[in-house]
């Protein structure tokens, strides 16, 4: 059975893979969108303008929040969404360093392929 290395990386290139994961998928980039225009919205309300499933929509919630860009509460049959801006901006912050660190590999090998 295959060992899992993720451990043997450094955490903010494991921090990069996991908010380039959360943003892989279209319908959860429409979802985040969605919440920041509206600040806070029930899930209901994502269906209305997504074209999927509630069921999905609610699956790509479970990921966002699990991930940390979202949070949200359960009151009745009712659920509500916000994007988590504190932790959206650190992992955003840690993935455009991590870029830029990767961009300054390619000043120093103008001439590689």
């Amino acid at each position: 059975m295959a060992s899992n290395k993720k451990s043997e990386f450094p955490e903010s290139i494991q921090n990069f893979a996991t908010f380039a994961k959360l943003l892989s998928h279209p319908a959860r980039i429409a979802i985040l969108e969605v919440l920041a225009k509206r600040q806070t919205c029930v899930c209901g309300e994502i269906v209305e303008v997504l074209p999927l499933a509630q069921s999905t929509v609610s699956q790509h919630l479970k990921e966002l929040k699990e991930g940390g860009l979202v949070k949200g509460s359960v009151e009745g049959t009712s659920s509500c969404y916000c994007i988590d801006w504190e932790h959206f901006y650190q992992m955003s912050d840690g993935f455009i360093k991590c870029i830029n660190s990767i961009k300054e590999y390619q000043k120093e090998n103008e001439d590689c392929c």
